[in-house]
């Protein structure tokens, strides 16, 4: 028993030392309006020893910022006889909108490759799941195009020296939002590591609102989508009959 005793204080104890993150974000709310040109976030904050004070040792800081998720279908095209055509497609469960991730340094310098992919440190390392049975060769070669195809959209980043670090307290990072991100809710969870070991986390939220006329017709679609089909459907006819007219006229 007081073996067990002893064990137990000294897993405490060594709980105690791991430092507390205390993470803040320049804008909780990130408004979509005419003319949105993109946006940029500061997420910084604090790293404190479990008194409150400075934490007194370098830990290396990783922030992965991502956006609402959605089932997505892709495809490969291929060209025959000067066509080009679907060929094998895959199906994924879940695929972040939006992907940012900005560090201290290289994340293969922090941690391990399994590390790594617990916590989605990373590109390379985003868990990328398909419906249903697929070969693994295929899987890598459409997750790679998926993140190659977001990644010129500016919709997944990575920055290997993104995240800096003052006196041994303070850390700061800069992601940005560019003109065609999705609305809805962003987590960002910032990561403390020493010796290749999460010893601390913490998570806050972004929220993207659309406003104005924009926000008005999307949750117009959002609550009332069999309307909102019809009244486009309405609207296209309308456009459609007053296009003849016009053509008619000249």
């Amino acid at each position: 028993m007081r073996v067990l005793l002893a064990l137990l204080a000294l897993l405490l104890l060594g709980g105690a030392r791991d430092p507390i993150l205390v993470p803040e974000i320049s804008q909780h709310e990130v408004q979509v309006r005419q003319g949105f040109t993109g946006a940029e976030l500061l997420l910084f904050g604090a790293i404190l020893s479990p008194d409150g004070t400075r934490a007194g040792q370098d830990y290396d800081i990783v922030v992965v910022l991502k956006g609402p998720s959605n089932p997505v279908a892709l495809r490969e095209k291929r060209k025959m006889a000067g066509i080009w055509l679907n060929a094998a497609s895959m199906e994924l469960h879940s695929v972040p909108s939006y992907f940012a991730v900005a560090s201290t340094r290289p994340i293969s310098k922090i941690v391990d490759n399994k590390t790594a992919a617990i916590y989605e440190l990373g590109l390379p390392w985003l868990q990328l799941s398909p419906t249903g049975a697929i070969d693994p060769k295929a899987q890598s070669h459409f997750a790679a195009g998926l993140v190659d195809l977001m990644s010129r959209k500016g919709l997944y980043q990575q920055s290997q020296a993104g995240v800096t670090v003052k006196e041994q307290v303070l850390y700061q990072a800069r992601m940005v939002l560019p003109s065609s991100v999705v609305t809805g809710r962003y987590t960002a969870e910032t990561f403390a590591i020493t010796h290749g070991r999460v010893v601390a986390s913490a998570v806050s939220t972004v929220e993207v609102r659309k406003l104005g006329f924009e926000g008005a017709i999307a949750q117009f679609a959002q609550s009332y989508s069999f309307l909102y089909g019809l009244l486009a459907i309405g609207i296209a006819v309308v456009m459609g009959w007053l296009a003849g007219r016009v053509f008619a006229l000249v």
